[in-house]
């Protein structure tokens, strides 16, 4: 079992060097925290599989479809896929490349009503957190 979690992990790390087109730019909005506050991991090891990006804190993942995932056999093993995450207590959402292609503000907007909402900073309210705001603004 070692030596295939050591596979994956290796596997994920050549993945992070030779993305899809589409998967970047879904990372530059993800990357940062530019999605409402959550941070996401590319390409993060989930058991023997490798989640394209996951969040840990909100359990989220999420899975770009690209041409590879056209076939019956190819969406059956998807669903395997999903259904294995999913009993892992992750959420999975699936884009394709295409709605990142054409049509990705409304694929942000569709991941982040799908995200719970971004965690507080510690130590602050939404006033004080308002407060601060205005005082840099000045």
């Amino acid at each position: 079992m070692r030596e295939k979690q050591w596979r994956t992990k290796h596997h994920a790390k050549a993945l992070r060097k030779n993305p899809t087109t589409a998967e970047e730019l879904l990372w530059y909005d993800l990357r940062n925290k530019l999605l409402g506050g959550h941070k996401f991991r590319r390409q993060h090891p989930v058991g023997n599989y490798i989640a394209d990006f996951a969040c840990i804190k909100a359990k989220t993942i999420i899975e770009v479809d690209g041409a590879t995932h056209g076939t019956q056999q190819e969406r059956d093993y998807d669903k395997k896929r999903t259904k294995y995450l999913e009993s892992q207590g992750w959420n999975v959402i699936r884009v394709s490349n295409e709605d990142i292609y054409k049509h990705r503000g409304d694929t942000l907007d569709h991941i982040y009503l799908h995200l719970p909402p971004p965690p507080a900073r510690a130590g602050t309210s939404p006033v004080n957190g308002e407060r601060e705001r205005k005082e840099t603004l000045k």
